[in-house]
């Protein structure tokens, strides 16, 4: 009988772990699909209408992650970005590395229709502010909007890049 109830003890122990990894999903949250809006295969223009590139975003680990897949219509530069839901945090965090050894780590939340991420504010050579806001803006049509700007001394804004995403078909 005392084995029988030992064995019963780490059955029931067994039993939840299993049933969490084979019917949960840990960032099938509200939360965790605020980005949901940019997975998908892209071609990206620039405002004039000039091919800039194609983007592949899907997501990983569980669909806790969406990577990003970029490949520049200028040859041989290419990156990558992982982006992720902090639930610690309550923010979305980006990190982006590239094939030229740069990096940018951002964070943010989405508001509205547009999911907002910003780097820290650092100082530049000349020891002005500067940090760099991206937002990606989901259109009516399915298109999205990349905007990144550069702000210096909180308020000095130069666009770095404005793309149109629209999905291949």
């Amino acid at each position: 009988m005392k084995y029988l109830m030992s064995l019963l003890f780490f059955v029931s122990l067994a039993q939840p772990i299993n049933a969490q990894t084979d019917q949960s999903c840990a960032c099938c949250t509200e939360n965790h699909q605020q980005f949901d809006f940019w997975v998908g295969e892209w071609t990206v223009t620039i405002s004039d209408g000039t091919y800039a590139g194609k983007n592949t975003i899907k997501k990983i680990q569980d669909k806790c992650i969406l990577q990003e897949n970029w490949t520049s219509a200028s040859p041989g530069y290419t990156g990558t970005s992982f982006n992720f839901y902090n639930a610690t945090t309550g923010l979305w965090e980006q990190l982006w590395i590239d094939n030229q050894g740069q990096s940018l780590h951002m964070t943010g939340k989405r508001v509205g229709d547009q999911m907002i991420l910003s780097t820290e504010k650092k100082k530049d050579k000349e020891g002005r502010t500067v940090f760099h806001r991206i937002t990606w803006t989901r259109n009516t049509d399915g298109s999205v909007r990349q905007l990144w700007e550069t702000i210096t001394n909180n308020k000095d804004v130069t666009v770095a890049f404005d793309g149109l995403y629209k999905k291949v078909q």
